[in-house]
């Protein structure tokens, strides 16, 4: 119920996420009003030296997935926009840091943080050449990426390449414990305050510890060691973030911090320690505007992870979320691994789970390495096959897919490429659209599906 005293938090944000519904519903707890900054219902005039946004709002909480998008300087340009207008939590240039992983790195060195060692080359030659630097094995990551994806481990011998599709990748020194499971910790900072920290261990078949690509979490809030929690609220401070998931990991050599990332996802968070950061967001919007909050209030609402519909989705959302874009039954898209970009035909298989790449062309643009074997079927037999699986990124329409993709020979097959619901999960498939005109399927193109 809002107040006399109430003021307008908006949230900008033009994907639907959890976190940004709980936001907006932990404000509205709080008794104050809520805009949901979105294409439906935000535009900016400059009429006669003035200048109004609309929605009107008092602050806005910036969750703008820089890394999940094509072309993420047209929205760090939206973003910076409004926050000259208006008080902003994690403004456009610390945003900008923290999403380039390089940015986050340099930033922090140069203020005496511990952060592994990188190496960055727009010569792929060169990039190559300091290879050794890194020990038998390194990581290679994209300079902006999220949920683990554009993360690969290279052994000495992996051919690297400065570019993994159209983002800058870069080298850096793989911090691990021997005879220790992989695990790192990852600590939610909001303001100057701790509000939660998990450990997150990488699954069975993977070394990447994020919860998107199958990690495990324990609550870590009560035994974070004193040092871990001022690396976590100096890091975030350093780079410029209001709120931030710091992610930090134990060396041989002390701590390290990995990432400091400006749009941490609620829901590990929430499943290891059963704290939502949420109210603890919205009370640093609403007091930033000037506005008052009942402290046991964000506590008791921390309790409990609010993601429902918010009262502040624009009315035309419910119409247009959710309709997916289109995507052909064939589609031209791009590849990438570590060693190179290749752009090939792909058909679209909504029988298949899992993509699958032609063995060559996986070995043409270094895909992998072998994460582990999975056992895949076809639609027509009862009888099973063993295919090695990678990591690999695709490129469909503008958007970039990181997936682990099964890899098969499919030299006598029409396509190299299958997408399967791994992709296309997110599309609309037509099966009457084709680039490469009535070309009909070989008979051996065979369904995937895990067993």
């Amino acid at each position: 119920m809002t107040t006399a005293d109430s003021v307008t938090v908006g949230v900008l944000s033009l994907h639907t996420s959890k976190e940004s519904k709980a936001i907006l519903n932990a404000v509205e707890e709080l008794g104050h009003e809520t805009a949901w900054l979105r294409e439906e219902n935000t535009a900016i005039s400059v009429d006669d030296g003035s200048v109004t946004l609309e929605p009107d709002v008092d602050v806005i909480a910036n969750r703008m997935l820089l890394s999940n998008t094509e072309q993420p300087c047209e929205e760090l340009g939206l973003a910076d926009t409004l926050s000259r207008l208006v008080p902003m939590l994690n403004e456009p240039s610390a945003t900008l840091t923290a999403s380039h992983k390089l940015a986050t790195a340099a930033a922090l060195a140069s203020a005496d943080v511990q952060v592994p060692d990188v190496f960055l080359s727009l010569s792929t030659e060169r990039l190559n050449a300091n290879r050794d630097r890194f020990g038998e094995e390194a990581v290679y990551k994209t300079a902006i990426g999220t949920h683990g994806g554009g993360t690969w481990k290279v052994g000495l011998n992996d051919p690297v390449n400065s570019k993994v599709g159209n983002r800058y990748a870069f080298l850096q020194k793989l911090i691990d414990r021997d005879g220790e499971r992989h695990r790192d910790i990852r600590v939610y900072v909001v303001g100057d305050e701790v509000v939660g920290a998990m450990y997150r261990y990488a699954p069975d078949n993977d070394w990447r510890t994020n919860v998107a690509v199958g990690g495990s979490v324990e609550d870590a809030t009560d035994s974070l060691p004193e040092e871990v929690t001022d690396i976590a609220v100096d890091s975030a401070q350093i780079v410029g973030l209001d709120y931030a998931g710091v992610d930090i990991v134990e060396g041989d050599d002390g701590w390290f911090v990995l990432e400091v990332n400006p749009t941490a996802g609620f829901k590990g968070l929430y499943q290891a320690t059963n704290v939502s950061p949420a109210p603890y967001i919205a009370k640093l919007a609403i007091e930033r505007a000037g506005g008052e909050v009942d402290d046991g209030r964000v506590w008791e609402l921390s309790a409990s992870l609010d993601d429902s519909t918010p009262s502040a989705m624009p009315e035309r959302l419910t119409t247009t979320d959710g309709e997916a874009a289109i995507i052909g039954y064939t589609e031209e898209v791009v590849l990438s691994g570590t060693s190179g970009s290749k752009s090939v035909y792909a058909k679209s298989d909504t029988g298949a789970t899992r993509t699958s790449i032609d063995t060559r062309l996986a070995a043409d643009i270094g895909a992998g390495p072998i994460k582990s074997i999975t056992r895949v079927k076809s639609g027509s037999s009862k009888t099973s096959k063993s295919r090695p699986v990678v990591d690999v990124v695709v490129g469909v329409g503008g958007n970039q897919h990181t997936v682990t993709a099964s890899v098969e020979d499919r030299s006598h097959m029409d396509y190299p490429v299958i997408l399967g619901r791994d992709i296309l999960g997110n599309y609309q498939v037509d099966v009457s659209r084709r680039v490469d005109g009535d070309v009909p399927d070989s008979p051996e193109e065979e369904e995937e599906s895990l067993e």
